[in-house]
């Protein structure tokens, strides 16, 4: 893992955060949609295999994050203000690059101290060429270093690590399974909707 193991995982309050939103409604971030049916059953089977820890009502789109905007506005107040014409620079960048199509490879069932999620990894090192022009355009909201991965879901309750990781270990495949990317989109969901559904602003078509 990147970091050193917690001792407990993190378990996510259902509450509203006005100290993170201040009353702004939409948060920016590019992802790369998961619609491989063999990745989406690894993850369903991820899913329901720590069912009784996880928050049930999880409703975000299978994804890959791969930068994190801020939130929408039209001019930027804060620092995670993403701004309009940041958006739009950032998609002719993108477009700009002319990036082909690439695969990533999809492992096993690994977490973070808040969420679960499948390890991902980018034999072509095309993720960091995407992160680096986008970062050109906007910096990125970050508070820890980007590791790509495929959230399974958020926990509801604290776990000892040595529990989450014996479950983990018993679930484990030794195969990856390989992901095509072929489009990044740009997408937002609604701050007040911690497990909310992603709505996509921008689409850039990959090679």
């Amino acid at each position: 893992m990147p970091y050193s193991s917690p001792l407990f995982t993190i378990p996510c309050e259902l509450r509203d955060y006005p100290e993170w939103h201040y009353g702004r409604q939409m948060y920016c971030v590019w992802t790369l949609p998961v619609r491989d049916r063999l990745v989406l059953e690894r993850l369903q089977a991820a899913q329901q295999h720590l069912s009784p820890w996880l928050h049930q009502d999880y409703r975000r789109q299978a994804h890959i994050t791969l930068f994190v905007c801020g939130f929408d506005a039209l001019v930027q107040y804060r620092d995670d203000d993403f701004t309009r014409q940041a958006q739009q620079l950032q998609c002719e960048a993108l477009e700009m690059l002319a990036q082909a199509s690439f695969s990533l490879q999809i492992g096993g069932l690994d977490s973070f101290a808040s969420a679960p999620y499948l390890q991902v990894s980018d034999p072509e090192g095309v993720l960091a060429v995407l992160r680096e022009r986008l970062e050109t355009i906007s910096s990125e909201v970050r508070q820890a270093e980007y590791v790509p991965h495929l959230t399974v879901g958020l926990f509801q309750q604290a776990l000892s690590w040595s529990q989450l990781q014996a479950r983990i270990s018993s679930f484990n495949r030794a195969e990856s399974l390989t992901l095509r990317v072929s489009e990044l989109e740009l997408s937002c969901y609604r701050a007040s909707e911690l497990f909310g559904p992603l709505a996509r602003i921008a689409s850039v078509p990959l090679l």
